[in-house]
């Protein structure tokens, strides 16, 4: 089956400095990914490149099998926020979208259901400028969504957003994702996309460092583990240690770094003894982030 968007080989030179190195990754329907790497690690760069903005030096970047520039149908195939979406200060919200909507030659009804979508009904009188970041970058994913595309292309949606915004956003992408497309995500919100993302592609100064569904990255990492409390710990650890486990703590509660609940737990039942906590202790995707990345940047985003 063909992937939503495939990046195979992307390489791009600004004069001496390589922003991206020969990245590749996939995007499938139905899915969120998430597109991680710090401040200059080549992510907008990337997706500019994607979306036929920048040239590659090499390689190439497909969307349903297209670059972006041959796409037949571009409104109706795949949607972008880019730098929270480029608008007119002086124009409302609705007349944004109207303008955008009799370019591409979408009627009017589709912009009044886009203003319900992303909770700008109220506010879709009021002139742009005037919006917040949060309110901004709504509009942007209504402009994304006009011509109902199978793919959406996100940077940094989450900027500007309170908890509630975030909340709402997370909701919005995974149900956008249920319907069959393909979401791909830059974002330094990590602990949000931890709840949002299924895929995640990790990059540092233009090269892939790690690709996977979420949870296998997650799994991978240093940091997991479980901790156990109770009458029968003790004996426990000893059982857990003398079969190779890393265990640390004392006569009431350990902690085993390199086993699962469900392990440890089947231990517990082999030898019928009584514990009173069993608690999984979850690397953090920050925790995973500064892991694979070293915490470093890279060059021009």
């Amino acid at each position: 089956m063909a992937h939503a968007i495939e990046v195979a080989g992307l390489t791009k030179h600004f004069g001496p400095v390589k922003a991206v190195d020969d990245l590749s990754f996939t995007v499938d329907e139905g899915r969120v990914t998430g597109f991680l790497g710090p401040n200059g690690a080549g992510k907008t760069t990337t997706l500019r490149m994607l979306l036929g903005l920048v040239n590659p030096t090499s390689g190439s970047a497909t969307v349903l099998g297209q670059p972006f520039p041959a796409l037949r149908d571009p409104v109706h195939t795949v949607g972008a926020v880019l730098d929270g979406g480029m608008l007119h200060p002086g124009r409302s919200g609705r007349n944004h979208l109207r303008t955008l909507a009799k370019a591409s030659g979408i009627g009017s009804q589709r912009v009044e259901e886009l203003l319900q979508l992303v909770a700008l009904a109220d506010a879709a009188h009021r002139r742009a400028g005037g919006y917040s970041l949060g309110m901004r970058q709504r509009l942007g994913l209504a402009a994304a969504l006009l011509g109902d595309p199978k793919v959406l292309v996100l940077d940094e949606p989450a900027n500007g957003l309170d908890p509630q915004g975030i909340r709402w956003l997370r909701d919005f992408l995974r149900q956008l994702a249920s319907e069959g497309r393909a979401v791909l995500i830059s974002s330094h919100q990590l602990a949000e996309l931890g709840q949002t993302a299924d895929d995640v592609v990790v990059i540092a100064k233009g090269r892939s460092v790690a690709q996977a569904p979420l949870q296998d990255i997650m799994s991978r990492a240093r940091g997991g583990g479980v901790r156990v409390a109770g009458p029968d710990v003790r004996r426990l650890g000893d059982i857990l240690y003398q079969a190779g486990a890393r265990v640390s703590g004392d006569p009431t509660q350990i902690t085993v770094a390199d086993r699962t609940g469900e392990e440890v737990g089947r231990v517990i039942a082999e030898h019928q003894l009584v514990i009173s906590e069993l608690v999984p202790i979850g690397a953090s995707l920050e925790d995973v982030y500064f892991e694979l990345t070293g915490g470093g940047a890279g060059g021009p985003s």
